[in-house]
């Protein structure tokens, strides 16, 4: 995970209206998948698809707000993507604090359906992936929907990872790990966020 995101030279702050069409793709298709992967999450008692959905919504919300601050000035969009930052950081704890929950009350989730689901969503990313590559160095603003959207991709191979795991274990601790982990990747990502955005506002004369 890069963390190397503050550069010197002039960055890309998300003027061009090839980026806001991709970034207006990019939205509906989180927002699909985010009722998609919620409700099969509900169905097949999966903490880990439900985690993920999360992140689905949170992407939506994060890359509407971008488009909202484009062209606005350097303390607004490092402002937008502090909350961004913060948002993550929340999702992260309330993964965490779920899945420290289910650990005591939820059963054995439906792998197959995990696997399913799990392998839509990863296609959804991909795409999402493939139309911001171009973008994915910017301001702290153009940084957040980079990373949101690395983090889609990454937490949909690790749900078909947990779905394995539970179709070989019998046991819904490899969803509960898989949870975990992405509740880290959450905190992670909120903190490259908030560390880009202090910087350019530190650098606001």
């Amino acid at each position: 995970m890069s963390a190397g995101c503050c550069n010197q030279e002039a960055t890309f702050e998300g003027l061009s209206p090839d980026y806001k069409r991709r970034l207006w793709m990019v939205i509906a298709i989180n927002a699909v998948m985010f009722v998609v992967e919620m409700a099969a999450g509900q169905a097949a008692r999966s903490q880990a698809l439900q985690a993920d959905a999360l992140d689905f919504l949170g992407d939506a919300a994060t890359y509407g707000l971008s488009l909202a601050v484009i062209g606005a000035s350097i303390r607004v969009r490092s402002t937008a993507a502090i909350i961004k930052g913060f948002s993550l950081l929340a999702m992260g704890a309330w993964v965490f604090g779920s899945t420290i929950h289910k650990v005591f009350v939820q059963g054995v989730p439906q792998a197959e359906v995990m696997g399913v689901i799990g392998f839509l969503a990863l296609l959804a990313n991909l795409i999402s992936v493939a139309l911001l590559l171009r973008y994915k160095d910017g301001d702290a603003n153009v940084r957040s929907v980079w990373l949101c959207s690395r983090n889609d991709a990454i937490g949909n191979v690790a749900v078909m990872i947990a779905a394995l795991g539970v179709w070989g274990t019998a046991t819904g601790w490899p969803d509960l790990i898989v949870a975990g982990i992405m509740a880290g990747l959450f905190t992670t990502s909120a903190v490259q966020i908030l560390r880009q955005a202090n910087v350019e506002r530190r650098a606001i004369v």
